[in-house]
């Protein structure tokens, strides 16, 4: 059996910044507000870890947003966008957000996934084998129906335009 949420949980949040990038820009045409999603996803537990994951590509303000999210509290982490032969291009962490979960879990109470990335339920089943609450903060719309089946919480961002930055005219 999972806890529920207090306030002496040990709480780690790790976003997929590609995943909630695409997202709210498919949907809505907007950004994501990192720093609301943070607050909320702690929700007065105790902070362990904070990591934000995202990959470089060369694009203008990719660096001032960067500085903006470790500002906010998150530790970043970084990787190029490999680029192939004939013009492709990849760059997730998957494996990497996989990684540090598992190697942290043992020093947590709650893991808050911000991603709607099917791939990570089995993740998250391991994760609460382990003893931890998992949680989920993602956009319904773009969540995969398998990881919210696993999550002990999730908390949709469809339903809350606070988790969106306002537009700039």
């Amino acid at each position: 059996m999972t806890k529920s949420r207090h306030i002496n949980q040990r709480t780690g949040v790790f976003v997929d910044v590609q995943n909630m990038y695409h997202s709210a820009k498919q949907l809505y045409n907007s950004k994501v507000n990192f720093r609301t999603i943070l607050r909320d996803a702690i929700a007065d537990r105790k902070l362990i870890r904070a990591i934000a994951y995202v990959i470089k590509a060369d694009v203008k303000d990719e660096n001032t947003f960067y500085d903006a999210l470790m500002e906010m509290g998150f530790e970043v982490r970084s990787k190029d966008l490999q680029v192939f032969y004939g013009g492709a291009k990849k760059g997730d962490w998957d494996v990497g957000i996989a990684m540090d979960v598992m190697r942290l879990a043992p020093k947590l109470d709650t893991i808050v996934l911000i991603s709607g990335d099917g791939d990570f339920s089995d993740l998250l089943d391991h994760a609460k084998s382990l003893g931890c609450r998992t949680e989920v903060i993602a956009f319904g719309k773009t969540t995969s129906h398998k990881l919210r089946d696993v999550t002990d919480f999730f908390l949709d961002l469809d339903k809350n335009k606070k988790y969106l930055l306002p537009k700039r005219e």
